[in-house]
């Protein structure tokens, strides 16, 4: 097997959840060797959510080596004192000040490992009024602007239906740790409220320079034409994107309104912009008279970018994804592949998420020298 990119760096995860335990996830996949630490007892919450018996936990800890400390102990902290001075780069996501009070701050970490990368992810960022708040995804996705703009015009905000600020502050603290590890000593500050508000494209700038406070608008697309998710015959859901110019004569003809194709008021976005409900609503008349799979043969045929509305079954038993590796079977668990797919060094899954505390002795033993008597100690004492 090639050695993988991030082979020989190794990361210390005071997380818990889904931020920066998702962030060190793609770390492991990439090779680096992601020591993660939990309460002992207790463990990551995550062990208790979602469907099943810790399935999710067996996808967001796979390839980890997962030890026990008790942060709220001098001894559990002297633990993580010392394997911060084996490690590269630190991810939590503790809140603003907490691990500083357990004598585990930024200060009190860098003369143990002076090209500490430290990577802090927290619902406000590090600094600001906000700072010392609780802050969950949820919050972060509602603050950050993202649910105020999802959902029907005369509906509520609405939630996207996995933990999307999560993973977005998530794959930010991942670009941090590949920059902080280019400059290091590096400090990086992840807020998830700034990531969910960074991927808001130009409602800012419209705003500041146009007053224009953009609104929910269900499944239509505000800057073009046609775009949206249209019910087929057979009650499914197809979307379709027909908004560049020459997609959009071939998508006309596609469905047989040539004089739409011809017409010179829509020949360019702004054009078909105004006139965006009477291109819908002949869309969702030509899908809703056709199946799913006829409506796609068709527009397939004519190259018209389209596809239908998954649900997990439908990925998980799609030849597209399964070709891709994108389906995988780990210890007996299905997962997601690795993403992104690299050429020469591709990412790979070593384990699945295992028990609490499966590597202390190996970790402990290992890089702080250990020995079996006096982890025996430890874990009477309730330290691991």
């Amino acid at each position: 097997m090639p050695t993988l990119p991030l082979s020989g760096i190794r990361v210390l995860e005071l997380g818990q959840l889904i931020a920066a335990p998702v962030a060190t996830r793609i770390l492991a996949d990439f090779g680096a060797e992601v020591v993660k630490v939990e309460p002992p007892g207790s463990g990551d919450p995550l062990r208790t959510w979602g469907a099943g018996d810790s399935l999710w936990w067996r996808h967001q800890s796979r390839g980890k080596r997962l030890v026990t400390a008790d942060l709220r102990q001098e001894a559990g902290r002297d633990l993580v004192r010392r394997l911060v001075a084996h490690c590269d780069v630190l991810v939590e996501n503790f809140r603003p000040g907490r691990l500083a009070e357990w004598g585990l701050g930024d200060d009190d970490l860098r003369p143990v490992r002076r090209d500490l990368v430290i990577v802090h992810v927290s619902g406000y960022g590090q600094t600001g009024p906000y700072r010392t708040r609780p802050g969950f995804g949820n919050i972060a996705e509602s603050m950050g602007g993202l649910r105020y703009l999802s959902g029907e015009p005369d509906g509520p905000p609405m939630r996207v239906g996995v933990s999307l600020g999560d993973e977005i502050a998530a794959l930010h603290a991942v670009i941090g740790v590949l920059l902080g590890l280019r400059a290091r000593p590096e400090t990086v500050d992840v807020a998830l409220t700034e990531s969910v508000f960074s991927v808001l494209e130009n409602t800012l700038t419209e705003y500041v320079h146009l007053g224009v406070v953009r609104e929910r608008t269900g499944n239509v697309l505000l800057n073009a034409a046609p775009s949206g998710v249209y019910e087929t015959a057979d009650h499914r859901w197809l979307a379709i994107g027909g908004n560049g110019d020459s997609i959009f004569r071939r998508l006309c003809r596609a469905i047989g309104r040539d004089d739409l194709a011809s017409d010179p008021g829509l020949a360019d976005n702004r054009g078909r912009m105004a006139r965006v409900g009477e291109l819908n609503a002949v869309l969702a008349g030509w899908v809703g008279a056709h199946p799913l799979d006829e409506a796609m043969a068709v527009l397939e045929g004519a190259d018209v970018p389209a596809g239908p509305v998954y649900s997990i079954a439908d990925i998980a038993a799609d030849p597209q994804f399964r070709e891709r590796d994108m389906i995988i079977e780990v210890g007996g668990f299905s997962m997601p592949g690795v993403v992104p797919r690299l050429s020469e060094h591709p990412g790979r899954v070593a384990w699945a998420g295992m028990a609490l505390g499966a590597h202390n002795a190996e970790v402990y033993g290992q890089l702080l020298g250990i020995g079996a008597d006096e982890l025996a100690g430890l874990a009477r004492q309730g330290v691991i």
